[in-house]
């Protein structure tokens, strides 16, 4: 499958880092902020408000997506193999 991302794509009231509309798939690049408790909580709404309309989301620390990139992209992957 091709799939082709848009960044900073607007769904309800949240912009999402990256979006496959062809997947339904959401992929959050997430810095050290989002490991603060306010900022989990929101991310836990977010990512429920999501769910619930049929769209998967993936989150990666940015550490993660410089450190193991290849490993990012083959799990993006492996989701868009789902669908």
């Amino acid at each position: 499958m091709k799939a082709k991302f848009r960044r900073q794509h607007v769904i309800g009231n949240y912009i999402l880092d990256f979006f496959c509309s062809e997947a339904d798939l959401a992929v959050e690049i997430d810095g050290s902020q989002h490991a603060l408790h306010e900022q989990k909580e929101y991310d836990r709404r977010r990512d429920e408000f999501l769910t619930e309309r049929g769209i998967t989301v993936l989150r990666f620390w940015c550490n993660e997506v410089l450190a193991n990139t290849e490993g990012v992209l083959e799990e993006i992957a492996k989701h868009l193999r789902i669908r």
